[in-house]
């Protein structure tokens, strides 16, 4: 979700018409993942697959999950009053609220409306901005809406009224980022190369269905197609950028301190990291192939880009020679992928945040982090992030990289539950997530302190919600949940969802709804 600064009646101040707000970016950010996964070794077990097929065929170790306790509304609710209360932000504050998603319960009313109810005490009813909707890239879609709007002459910024965006699919994870001017990661302006093309890769024609149709072979093509395109594109513009300031170079892996991808899976992020080296090699004008990153691959020095995405050579080759490159620049991103699974429009953000939180504002300080974002579909944009130079204690860049540090041990405070558990609450969700005058059954108890849940559907589809209490801040007990269902082997739904290649509620507070107040 974005938040944008506030605009305030009346025309913009000459000071604004005169000049760009300055260093337009991302000032702060929050990241909610479920209290409940699933180990995949055991799930590979219990799937009956073969060992390593998702731990070290995806690079995956954990996922993520939720019960039918909490939707795209509730994780919302969750994510953004969280990073109000953690910001310190007024309600007032805020001018702009997108929600970035692929995941809807309502083909008309957008989940933005449903947020808005966090803002009645506060009086502020003057937010623009509605949900954006395609697939994984609606997320970058309504982050870019964000920072073009403080940027334009919506944005008076007489008060700092920020921007929300959050990102949501299969209600696993989601991301909340507050947007405005001298912001300590700030957008490159102009810098963007997106690629926009058809096909019938991963769609949802079925409204009943949460699950997806993935035509897996032709999804990965995409992928790279897009990355290749868009790193072409941003190339080009970052060039004729260099060459007005009078330099002559090309850009190249070495001009990024940081590269993020959108991540499916974790082994497509380090194929992805490989393929730009390998658009390097074939785009410099006379690579060293006796030493340093282009040693040994003479061989390689005229194939077609086109011709190589599925070429087992070529991939494995330019995995090995950007191994180094991968270490450093974007191993560190896959944090939350590997822990917590695909979680499809927050992916990549979920990847900047992982960076974030492993690394002291004085690594981060001054560097430039690429941020490749797709969506099938398919739609992609390439485009970078200025860190700031300043890390001193207490900057803009200091609290970001503090809000994000427990970020390791909110992962390992969750409870791990056996594969039937996870498959019991997958079954339950795909049965119940569309009826009507329906009270969830998954335990509040298993929730957060401060996460908001759904308690119950009413005869007219109006959602209701209430927020389990801050101040409960029991420690979740280890070990697996027990089962409340007979047991019964139901299956995983990995096997339905796109893995490419392949209980009584406590005391309901503060009830809101998606219908009438």
């Amino acid at each position: 979700m974005i938040v944008s600064p506030f605009r305030m009646p009346g025309s913009l101040p000459a000071v604004c018409e005169a000049s760009w707000p300055k260093d337009v970016g991302i000032i702060a950010m929050e990241v909610y993942v479920p209290s409940q996964y699933v180990e995949q070794a055991e799930l590979e077990e219990f799937d009956g697959v073969g060992a390593g097929k998702y731990t070290v065929g995806l690079g995956q170790a954990r996922m993520g999950f939720c019960s039918d306790r909490e939707d795209i509304s509730s994780l919302c609710l969750t994510v953004v009053q969280r990073l109000m209360e953690h910001s310190g932000l007024s309600y007032q504050s805020v001018g702009r609220l997108e929600v970035g998603t692929e995941t809807i319960i309502d083909k008309s009313k957008s989940t933005k409306t449903v947020l808005m109810q966090l803002f009645e005490e506060s009086g502020n009813t003057d937010v623009e901005g509605v949900d954006t909707t395609n697939a994984c890239y609606g997320g970058t879609a309504a982050l870019f809406n964000a920072v073009n709007w403080v940027e334009s002459s919506s944005w008076d910024g007489a008060l700092l009224r920020h921007t929300l965006l959050t990102y949501l699919k299969y209600n696993y994870n989601t991301n909340t980022m507050l947007v405005g001017p001298n912001a300590p990661l700030a957008f490159e302006r102009g810098l963007r190369g997106t690629h926009m093309q058809h096909a019938y890769d991963f769609y949802k024609p079925d409204m009943v269905s949460e699950y997806p149709v993935v035509d897996g072979k032709l999804s990965i093509q995409c992928y790279l197609s897009a990355l290749d395109r868009c790193y072409s594109i941003y190339r080009n513009k970052i060039h004729a950028q260099w060459q007005r300031e009078g330099l002559e170079k090309h850009c190249s892996l070495e001009d990024f301190g940081f590269m993020v991808f959108h991540s499916p899976y974790c082994k497509l992020v380090q194929k992805s990291l490989a393929r730009l080296m390998l658009n390097d090699f074939l785009c410099h004008p006379s690579p060293d192939t006796e030493s340093g990153p282009f040693s040994g691959l003479e061989a390689f020095r005229d194939v077609k880009i086109e011709d190589t995405y599925f070429d087992r050579d070529v991939e494995k080759t330019f995995m090995k020679a950007s191994s180094e490159v991968f270490e450093n620049k974007t191993k560190a991103s896959l944090l939350i992928s590997n822990q917590n699974g695909n979680m499809y429009t927050p992916s990549v953000y979920g990847c900047l945040a992982s960076v974030l939180a492993q690394h002291a504002p004085q690594q981060l300080a001054g560097q430039r982090i690429g941020v490749f974002s797709y969506g099938s579909g398919f739609a992609a944009t390439l485009y970078s992030i200025k860190v700031t130079q300043d890390a001193t204690p207490g900057s803009a860049l200091d609290k970001l990289v503090s809000s994000l540090c427990d970020l390791q041990a909110r992962l390992d405070s969750r409870k791990k539950v056996s594969p039937d558990v996870f498959a019991q609450n997958m079954k339950l969700r795909e049965e119940t997530h569309h009826l009507a005058n329906y009270i969830p059954q998954g335990s509040v108890e298993e929730l957060f302190p401060g996460t908001w849940y759904l308690t119950r559907v009413d005869e007219k589809h109006r959602r209701q919600y209430a927020r389990r209490s801050v101040s409960d801040d029991r420690p979740l007990e280890a070990g697996l949940l027990a089962s409340s269902i007979a047991a019964e082997h139901i299956p995983s739904p990995l096997k339905k969802m796109p893995r490419i290649p392949a209980t009584t509620a406590g005391p309901e507070v503060l009830v809101i709804s998606n219908g009438d107040h």
